[in-house]
């Protein structure tokens, strides 16, 4: 069953933020545009450069009016330790939720049961805690933020402009589609 459209499942969840332990609930996702960046474990090698991406970019992220939150199955101290113990993690400064109980992971559905560890799942959230996008890639393959951005930007888009829909490769200011029976058989 995909997850697309449907509201995120309850949760209450440890995070490593700027130096405090905090709590992250569902609630937290609600009012602004969220990103749940799911990658499988700390002190590994692709994570970190994806986490640093993600914080080169993390400032176009918030002018969009998103916030970050990056997910593994370690503990909230595990990623403290992290951040304190590696260059790259000690840049971050969004919030990072450990999620040692799986509950979050299998709320996503990108629970690697057999390991323990996440996959790594990109899901864009609505103001409204509804999922609009999901990527899910495999352990070796990392992603990159600026595609993140661009999906962000279409999905802020078409949901400022309910008849209109982005085409493939649509990059803000270009041309987007109505759809209508004058478009039907004509693309």
């Amino acid at each position: 069953m995909s997850l697309i459209g449907t509201e995120v499942k309850p949760f209450k969840a440890q995070a490593y933020h700027n130096g405090k332990f905090i709590e992250v609930t569902e609630a937290d996702f609600k009012g602004k545009w969220s990103v749940v960046f799911f990658y499988p474990a700390d002190f590994t090698f692709v994570c970190p450069t994806e986490l640093e991406d993600l914080q080169n970019n993390y400032e176009t992220l918030k002018s969009l009016g998103v916030e970050v939150y990056a997910v593994s199955t370690d503990t909230h101290f595990t990623h403290k330790a992290w951040h304190d113990s590696s260059e790259t993690i000690g840049k971050i400064t969004y919030v990072m939720i450990g999620d040692p109980s799986h509950t979050l992971s299998r709320n996503f559905d990108v629970l690697i049961e057999a390991d323990g560890l996440a996959d790594r799942g990109t899901f864009i959230i609505d103001p409204d805690g509804v999922i609009q996008a999901v990527e899910i890639n495999a352990g070796n393959i990392g992603r990159d933020a600026t595609v993140l951005i661009n999906k962000i930007k279409a999905a802020q888009y078409v949901r400022n402009n309910p008849d209109e829909v982005c085409p493939a490769k649509w990059k803000e200011g270009s041309a987007t589609l109505k759809p209508s029976l004058d478009l039907v058989g004509k693309i």
